[in-house]
C-alpha cells in the first residue's frame, strides 16, 4: 500500500511538472499606435536640436490633466521639424522642463496645415497637437487638425543656411487633447512658438 502512494504521489508531481513546462509564456501588451501622421516621429525616434538657434521660444496655457504656463527660451527648450509628410505644410517639435516637476519633460509636436479655411485676410489653418510628458509614458493627442488653429505662421529662411527655416506660429485649441491610455484630457487654450525647422519646400 505504501508503495502505491508513492508511485501515485510521483505520478502527480511529474504531470504537474510537464503541464508548467508546456505553459505558453504569458502574451506581451501590445504598444499603443501612434497618433495618425505620428509614424516616424515619436518620443524615441524624434531628433531634436540643442536650442533652436536663436530666437527660439513657447509660450503655452496647458490645463486638464495637469496646469502648466510655460515660458520657455532657446536655452532651455529644444526644437526640430521639416515638412509634413504629405508636403502639407509644417511639422515642428518642441521639447523643454516641466515647472512643476523638474524630473518630467514636455514635448510638443504640432502638425500645421496649409489649408486656410478662415474667410477674409484672418488666417486658420487646421493644427493637430500631440503632447508627450517624458518620464511618466503619458501622451495626449488631438487625433486630427479639425481641434485647434494656427491664425500666424510665418516661415523664412535661417540666413546663411539655405537648408534651415525658422517658423513662428500663433494659434488656440478650441477641443481638448485625449489620453491615450486613460480617461484624462489636457486643454491648450493658447500657444505660440519660434523654432528652426529643415526647410523642405515652400508651401
Amino acid at each position: 500500500m505504501r508503495l502505491l502512494v508513492i508511485l501515485l504521489l510521483s505520478a502527480m508531481t511529474l504531470g504537474c511538472q510537464r503541464r508548467q513546462e508546456a505553459a505558453p509564456a504569458p502574451a506581451q501588451a501590445a504598444p499603443a499606435p501612434a497618433p495618425a501622421g505620428m509614424s516616424g516621429f515619436t518620443a524615441a525616434t524624434a531628433a531634436l536640436s540643442a536650442g533652436c538657434e536663436g530666437g527660439g521660444f513657447l509660450q503655452a496655457r496647458v490645463r486638464g490633466a495637469f496646469d502648466a504656463d510655460l515660458d520657455w527660451k532657446d536655452a532651455a527648450m529644444h526644437c526640430e521639424g521639416g515638412p509634413r509628410p504629405d508636403g502639407r505644410g509644417v511639422r515642428v517639435a518642441l521639447a523643454g522642463p516641466l515647472p512643476s516637476d523638474p524630473k518630467l519633460r514636455l514635448r510638443f509636436i504640432f502638425g500645421i496645415g496649409d489649408r486656410d479655411v478662415a474667410s477674409g485676410a484672418a488666417q486658420a489653418l487646421p493644427t493637430n497637437v500631440t503632447v508627450i510628458v517624458e518620464g511618466d509614458g503619458r501622451m495626449f493627442a488631438t487625433r486630427g487638425d479639425e481641434r485647434c488653429a494656427v491664425e500666424l505662421l510665418q516661415r523664412e529662411p535661417v540666413s546663411g543656411n539655405p537648408h534651415r527655416q525658422r517658423v513662428h506660429a500663433r494659434g488656440y485649441c478650441l477641443d481638448p487633447a485625449a489620453s491615450l491610455n486613460s480617461d484624462e484630457r489636457l486643454h491648450i487654450p493658447t500657444f505660440e512658438f519660434s523654432g528652426v525647422v529643415d526647410a523642405g519646400e515652400q508651401p
